[in-house]
């Protein structure tokens, strides 16, 4: 189902960048929830990306864990190599968020910000 606005609470986030510096933004909540987003540059030309294809999402919890699995195939216009930036919101039960990133730019948290893309996903290897 897909929804906006998920980062306003716990949400999981990936970002795919392209040489171009256009990107996809990826959000996932724990429930089952999620929405796609395309950008032409660093925070600028946002649109809905619904011509993707829906995720698959499977979660698992625990007393002190959660543990969100997520299946997303992505279309050819999204050729390997990407940069890449995971990261997640965190809402506890008394509302504090906490902010997660593979990097993160000085200043307040902000995932789209070319320091949060600090990893390569490689084209996968030929069958």
């Amino acid at each position: 189902m897909h929804i906006d606005g998920l980062w306003h609470t716990t949400c999981f986030e990936a970002f795919l960048a392209k040489p171009d510096g256009s990107y996809l933004e990826l959000n996932f909540a724990t429930s089952g929830a999620w929405a796609t987003y395309r950008f032409e540059g660093y925070r600028d030309g946002m649109s809905p990306a619904s011509d993707l294809p829906s995720p698959r999402s499977f979660l698992e919890q625990g007393a002190e864990r959660v543990a969100l699995t997520v299946l997303y195939e992505l279309t050819g216009e999204f050729a390997s190599p990407l940069k890449l930036a995971l990261s997640a919101v965190i809402e506890e039960t008394d509302g504090t968020k906490s902010y997660w990133a593979l990097a993160h730019p000085p200043g307040k948290p902000d995932f789209h910000h070319p320091t949060c893309f600090a990893a390569t996903l490689p084209a996968p290897n030929a069958a």
